[in-house]
């Protein structure tokens, strides 16, 4: 635990507001398994609790300095047709015969595919501008429907991968690779029901988080210990 408690040092110490350097990879050490482990749970909390998903990674883009301007934008992937099923049916408040459109979109913020989104909405239920834009233009799903002032309500959060595997702040520090940690594509998903401001619910949307929410420029960190090498004697 003293690898732990070396990484708090460093991170409360940082000086704010100065441009770091980037950092090429993730260290697969013990501290730097810490350290991802700590960055996903923080995007993660921040979605958990907004209103909105598509500014929530546009703050979390400009903050980290992936992009200028720091500006979500949507890849619809057209073509595509998934139906709903009778579970997202029923939270939306509908019938079997009801009609309901699908979109799915990989959301963008300059280079970086931050997440991709399949969702379910109920077109009587928006404004004929907002099936317009979401039916022929590339715009971010919040940002179409931001007049319905919505909310969120999460019905499932899933973690795709740990860093650290459970139990790990019990455990002996498993030993370090001294190499670049190996971070899979998808890291954690959300399902959640939107509703407008009078507690409609119009849409369900099942969002993917991908690997490049860490694909940010980071402080430079001091060496783990176990990849320094011995002082020659």
């Amino acid at each position: 635990m003293k690898r732990v408690a070396l990484m708090l040092a460093i991170l409360t110490t940082a000086a704010p507001g100065v441009h770091a350097e980037p950092a090429p990879a993730w260290p697969d050490t013990y501290l730097g398994r810490v350290e991802a482990m700590a960055v996903m749970q923080d995007l993660n909390a921040r979605l958990l609790a907004s209103r909105s998903a598509t500014a929530t990674l546009e703050a979390w883009c400009g903050a980290h300095g992936m992009a200028e301007p720091a500006r979500l934008a949507a890849e619809l992937q057209r073509g595509l047709d998934k139906p709903a099923s009778p579970e997202t049916r029923a939270r939306l408040a509908v019938g079997p015969d009801t009609p309901l459109r699908y979109r799915r979109v990989r959301l963008a913020c300059g280079d970086h595919i931050l997440s991709e989104a399949d969702n379910w909405y109920v077109p009587d239920r928006l404004t004929p501008a907002m099936n317009r834009s979401l039916e022929t233009t590339d715009t971010p799903f919040g940002r179409a429907v931001q007049a319905l002032a919505p909310t969120r309500q999460t019905v499932a959060s899933e973690a795709l991968w740990q860093p650290l595997p459970g139990g790990w702040d019990q455990a002996p520090e498993p030993a370090a690779t001294c190499g670049a940690l190996a971070i899979p594509a998808q890291l954690f998903r959300h399902r959640a029901v939107l509703f407008t401001g009078e507690r409609m619910p119009f849409a369900e949307v099942v969002e993917t988080y991908g690997s490049a929410i860490l694909d940010f420029s980071r402080p430079v960190r001091p060496s783990d210990p176990a990849c320094t090498p011995s002082p020659a004697r």
